[in-house]
Order: structure tokens, then C-alpha cells, then sequence
């Protein structure tokens, strides 16, 4: 039986959100209930996820928009200035998203299902934390949460920022969804910049020739940091991949603590492995089989 699963993302920035939905829409193992837009112009993230899931054929998975600023912050909302050029056009600004806040959305589904949604956060943690705030109960009622963020940023990898960008943007928003008690998956960028999709791939996607796949090639020859190296990492949509096989990473339990935005270091995450009488909730992806990852991915989503 399939995971039934919801995807909460701020797809429009970097291509691997969008990514990641085609890697998700692609797996039979998964079953997307609705998807949950974060930060920034939620509305316009919500357009981009209902165009391509419009471009699948699909037109029963409700898209909501959830908070558009974070709990607190130390930084402006970052904004590439590219969301939705090449895939939205004037027919598309009349498209809105489903009624309802994604928190409270999330909330109802959580606890109208205990034990059945396993909930991927792929952007800012902001709604997940405010949904945690409305209900705590569902921290304990959700069946996993995998969460693509923050940086462990061992001695063999100094050239990791010191704060990574989702847990960086509402650091607040993260130490809540952390120290929530939530079964955690933790996919962070230590792992997820080892993963690639390269022109190879981008060939691969284009030879599908169906409408969404034309999309999704458009948005990945688009983005600048692909145009720039032929190359771009696959963050978002390791995560997914992790829900879909655990053995693409090896995973370890770890204790966590994340600094708010009136901390010294606002949004580093602070990880140790637990002492032996010490109970957590966490486990963190330490490695991944690189190879094995990127062939699944292309072979998901040129499909």
C-alpha cells in the first residue's frame, strides 16, 4: 500500500523543489494527499505547484497556502526573481489555491489520520511549526516527518555555510518543529550537495516529450545555477527519495539543537550523538550511495 504522504515546500527559488514533486509524482510507492506552500509569495508558489500537477493530468490534489512571513527571522525573505518564468502564463493568475491555511490544513489531516500521513517539509518550517503551536498532538499522531534542512558540517566539510538556507530563513519555526517530539528523518545539506542532476539527465527528461516533462526540463535549463555549471544539486528531492528507501542514506540517531533568531548563531544546528541513556526523536543522514541515487532519480522522473 502506498505511504500516503504531504508535501509542504517553497517551490519557485531553487529547481530541486520542483524536482522533488516530479520525483514524488513519478514513485507508485508514494500517494500525495495535497501539498502545503511556505514563504514568500505563497500564492504564486501555489500557481506553480497546480500548473505542474495540471500538466500531469492531475487535477484532485488540493494545493493550500500557508505563511507567507516567518515566526521570526534574522534576514528579509530571499527572492530569486525567476518563480514561474517559462511555466505560468496570464491564464494562470486567476488560478488560486484551495481554501483553508496550510496549518490548519495540516492540523485536520494530521489528526483525522493518526498513524497515516508521513509528512516531507522541503522549505522554511514555518507552517509545520505553527501547526505544532495549534495542535501539539499531531506531533505524536504524524506517521514520520522527513525534512530536507540544516547542516551538521563535519571537519571534511568547512565549506558548508554554517547555517543552512530552510532552517536559516525561520530559525524560530525550527527549534519549535525539533524539540516538538515528531518522529524526525533529518536529510541535510552535508548529504544532499554529494547528490547531482547533470545535462545527461536534463536529455533524459526532454526526450519524454510529454507536456509536463517539457516543463520540468524548461524549469532545470533555466535555473541559473544549471545554465552556470551543467550541473545542480538535488537537495529536495533526496528527501523524497529517502521516504521512498531509506537505504539511500545510512542514518544515525542524533540529539539537536537549532539557534534562534536571538541566538549567536541564528539557524545553526547543533547535532550529537545521543549518550547512552538518552532518548531521541531524530535520526540524521550521514551518507548516501551517490550512484545509485541519481540513476533512481532520472529513471523516476524521464518516466
Amino acid at each position: 500500500m502506498p505511504t500516503s504522504v504531504i508535501l509542504d515546500t517553497d517551490i519557485g527559488t531553487d529547481i530541486d523543489d520542483c524536482l522533488a514533486l516530479a520525483l514524488l509524482l513519478g514513485s507508485p510507492e508514494l500517494k500525495l494527499e495535497a501539498v502545503t506552500c511556505v514563504y514568500g509569495d505563497v500564492t504564486l508558489r501555489s500557481r506553480m505547484v497546480l500548473k505542474l500537477l495540471k500538466l500531469r493530468g492531475i487535477t484532485d490534489i488540493p494545493v493550500y497556502a500557508g505563511a507567507k512571513d516567518p515566526i521570526g527571522s534574522p534576514r528579509p525573505i530571499y527572492w530569486e526573481g525567476h518563480e514561474g518564468q517559462g511555466l505560468l502564463d496570464a491564464s494562470d493568475d486567476a488560478v488560486q489555491p484551495a481554501a483553508g491555511f496550510a496549518p490548519d490544513v495540516l492540523v485536520e489531516r494530521i489528526m483525522s489520520a493518526p498513524g497515516k500521513i508521513h509528512l516531507i517539509a522541503i522549505g522554511p518550517l514555518t507552517n509545520v511549526a505553527l501547526a505544532f503551536q495549534r495542535e501539539p498532538r499531531i506531533a505524536q499522531n504524524l506517521a514520520h516527518l522527513t525534512i530536507m534542512g540544516g547542516v551538521a558540517r563535519s571537519i571534511d566539510r568547512l565549506d558548508l555555510p554554517i547555517a543552512e538556507h530552510n532552517i536559516i530563513c525561520d530559525p524560530d519555526a525550527a527549534k519549535i518543529v525539533f524539540a516538538s517530539g515528531a518522529s524526525i528523518t533529518l536529510v541535510p545539506l552535508d548529504i544532499t550537495t554529494q547528490v547531482d542532476v547533470t545535462d545527461d539527465g536534463l536529455k533524459r527528461i526532454q526526450a519524454v516529450n510529454t507536456p509536463f516533462h517539457a516543463a520540468v526540463a524548461d524549469q532545470l535549463a533555466r535555473y541559473p545555477r544549471f545554465q552556470r555549471f551543467g550541473r545542480t544539486s538535488l537537495h529536495d528531492p533526496l528527501a523524497i527519495g529517502v521516504v521512498i528507501d531509506p537505504t539511500f542514506v545510512t542514518l544515525q540517531p542524533v540529539t539537536m539543537l537549532v539557534e534562534g533568531k536571538d541566538d549567536p548563531a541564528p539557524g545553526v544546528t547543533l547535532m550529537r550523538q545521543p549518550q547512552a541513556d538518552e532518548r531521541t526523536n531524530i535520526k540524521l543522514a550521514i551518507a548516501v550511495n551517490k550512484p545509485r541515487f541519481e540513476a533512481f532519480f532520472v529513471d523516476r522522473v524521464a518516466n
